[in-house]
């Protein structure tokens, strides 16, 4: 289970990082919005399968990592 939950985390940072890209990275200007909103919708079945294997702290867990996300330098 926890190899799961790893691999559900990464895939979650790898959205939330893509759409972050789209809106301020190398692609500034350039991004779709269709773009960024595939990303991030991409991340609601991902929460959801988290959420079977962890339970309700699964929406902390992710704001948690997102915002661990945010901190790091660019």
């Amino acid at each position: 289970m926890k190899s799961e939950v790893a691999r559900l985390f990464a895939q979650i940072s790898a959205e939330y990082e893509a759409a972050e890209r789209g809106l301020g990275g190398l692609s500034l200007g350039s991004a779709r919005h269709d773009f960024i909103t595939v990303r991030m919708e991409q991340m609601s079945p991902l929460h959801t399968k988290l959420r079977t294997l962890v339970g309700d702290d699964a929406i902390t867990l992710v704001a948690q990592q997102l915002d661990s996300l945010s901190d790091k330098p660019q």
